[in-house]
């Protein structure tokens, strides 16, 4: 959602939400890339991205640790993704103390409100809806 509202539209771009756990979005030209769930995917042998960056993990391994693990994300998604804007919002970025790359914006929750508006579309179009692993149909 807050992706639609931040994006320039122009290139491949990436959104990182980071708070309780760890959102992203992948838009292509201004085109959401839907069926996309990055959280889930592990990043070590017991944690998935959620578990990796999201807030428990900022109160357990504390601020510069955290920072850390963050930095390791960017530079992976940098490599696999090779993005054109990587933007980072949610309510742990204000925690981001580290020098960002030219490319990389941070962003408040009020640049992505407008992106609610646009979910409907969005959802209509692809049928999206967000469906975590653990729970069985």
């Amino acid at each position: 959602q807050q992706a639609l509202g931040i994006v320039s539209g122009k290139g491949f771009e990436i959104v990182f939400t980071v708070g309780t756990g760890f959102g992203t979005a992948l838009v292509f030209d201004g085109e959401l890339l839907p069926h996309l769930e990055l959280a889930h995917l592990p990043i070590t042998k017991n944690k998935d991205y959620d578990d990796y960056i999201g807030t428990k993990a900022f109160e357990k391994l504390g601020e510069k640790k955290w920072n850390e693990r963050l930095q390791r994300i960017i530079e992976i998604y940098k490599t696999v993704f090779n993005y054109d804007t990587l933007y980072i919002g949610g309510g742990n970025s204000k925690h981001i103390n580290f020098e960002l790359d030219h490319n990389i914006k941070l962003v408040t929750n009020k640049d992505g409100i407008k992106g609610g508006a646009k979910l409907w579309e969005v959802a209509e179009k692809y049928h999206v809806y967000t469906n975590h692993p653990d729970n069985k149909k």
